[in-house]
């Protein structure tokens, strides 16, 4: 019998399931007011706009808003790809009344006009998830941005991969499959279990070249499970597993999924900001796709993460109760950070990293506390929430007959202090686009 992601929950953690539902709520109340009707497409984020020198007072003071900004095509698709799984009338009230399938058809449309590799794999993801017709268009539009052997960023080769995987069974896609494998698995360094941030020289500056982020860890993971999922393959598996088993070690104690990771060692570099899709949504799709696909069991990482969106302990003794969830609003604001000047933390200990692995700086942790709040929210991460926890939870994937279990960590103590991480912490530095999905 198959049930859902969010029913297992329940049976597993009532708490956390009625925080789950919480959050799903949020998202499809909240998904239509990013929607551009008159564009058929997804804003690129809605922030509050909030008066000089005042901080938001939630709820009924009217001295800010929310407001739209900008338009996304790889988070229009993200969105189809998790509203795909709910009721087709609720598809439509999320998707400007559309079906998933319908409203995919439209992002197909634009790809033309896209020159980005990620942009048009996850469009090409979604026309293969919603068995769309023109599936075979938005393939052939991947194939046409992905020609060479230059190096790639990691997230939109991850994303090429799963967009093929996906197409396997309806599309001959065997060749460039096999090629998208390989290049992600080519990508680690020599004994390390983590992805660098491009698949190969050339794309990232010498002096940050080892500096890699958590969207470089999940998406190579889901995609090389999926990938397993789809057709055997125990060394993609592995190497899922290897990745997966090593970001969730390093968890923090209260469940935060650390940002930067030094690629070559495997640890930690910088451990701030924690984003809400972190934690919500990107951890669970990936590790829930592993476990789907008969690689390891990481749902206590999971919980713990989920746990972390109902009380930030960074946030805790600052002075202010702010919630990350504004369910009225149908907003989760999008991470707590330090709120050093042009990421600064992450700049210094990217360098000093490069030559020194592990060096810490420790004055800095003292100098900016993780305490600010970025509030914004964009819509991919409400589509990844979707399709973490309303897909069918399956196990035994293609290979093994059941899921092999993880070590499981501890319980979340939610102490008031500010946690570090717990290995060697030192950042990546500047450059990373926030916004890779």
């Amino acid at each position: 019998m198959t049930t859902t992601r969010l029913a297992a929950l329940a049976g597993e953690d009532p708490p956390l399931h009625e925080l789950a539902e919480r959050l799903l709520s949020v998202a499809e109340s909240g998904l239509p007011a990013m929607y551009l009707a008159d564009r058929d497409t997804f804003v690129f984020t809605r922030a509050a706009r909030e008066p000089a020198g005042r901080p938001p007072s939630h709820g009924a003071d009217p001295a800010w808003r929310l407001e739209n900004r900008g338009t996304s095509l790889r988070y229009s698709a993200i969105t189809a790809l998790g509203a795909r799984l709910l009721p087709e009338a609720r598809q439509r009230a999320v998707l400007g009344g559309h079906t998933a399938e319908e409203f995919t058809g439209l992002l197909v449309q634009q790809l033309p006009g896209t020159t980005n590799l990620g942009d048009a794999a996850l469009v090409a993801w979604a026309a293969a998830e919603t068995g769309h017709p023109k599936l075979a268009d938005a393939l052939d539009r991947v194939a046409a941005l992905d020609t060479g052997d230059g190096p790639r960023y990691t997230v939109e080769a991850a994303w090429v991969l799963s967009a093929l995987a996906a197409a396997r069974a309806t599309a001959d896609v065997e060749p460039r499959l096999a090629a998208a494998r390989d290049r992600l698995l080519r990508s680690r360094a020599a004994g390390s279990p983590l992805f660098p941030h491009a698949t190969a020289p050339g794309l990232v500056p010498r002096y940050r070249a080892h500096v890699s982020c958590f969207a470089d860890q999940v998406y190579p993971l889901q995609a090389l499970a999926r990938l397993h999922a789809s057709g055997r393959d125990a060394e993609a598996l592995a190497a899922a597993d290897a990745c997966a088993a090593r970001i969730c070690d390093l968890q923090g104690d209260a469940g935060q999924w650390w940002w930067h990771y030094d690629a070559r060692t495997g640890a930690v570099i910088e451990g701030y900001p924690v984003y809400s899709v972190h934690q919500h949504a990107m951890a669970p799709t990936a590790l829930f796709d592993l476990t789907d696909a008969g690689g390891a069991d990481h749902g206590a990482a999971v919980r713990r993460g989920l746990a972390w969106m109902a009380g930030p302990p960074e946030l805790a003794g600052t002075g202010r109760s702010e919630p990350m969830i504004l369910d009225e609003d149908g907003v989760t604001w999008r991470k707590v950070h330090r709120g050093d000047p042009a990421k600064a933390v992450r700049a210094a200990r990217g360098l000093a990293t490069r030559p020194l692995p592990g060096a810490r700086l420790g004055v800095l942790d003292r100098v900016y506390r993780p305490t600010a709040v970025d509030r914004e929210c964009r819509p991919y991460e409400f589509g990844w929430m979707l399709y973490a926890w309303l897909a069918p939870q399956r196990t035994g994937g293609a290979q093994d007959p059941e899921p092999r279990a993880a070590a499981e960590p501890p319980a979340v103590p939610g102490p008031p202090t500010v946690p570090e991480p717990r290995t060697a912490v030192e950042p990546r530095t500047a450059a990373e686009p926030e916004a890779r999905g």
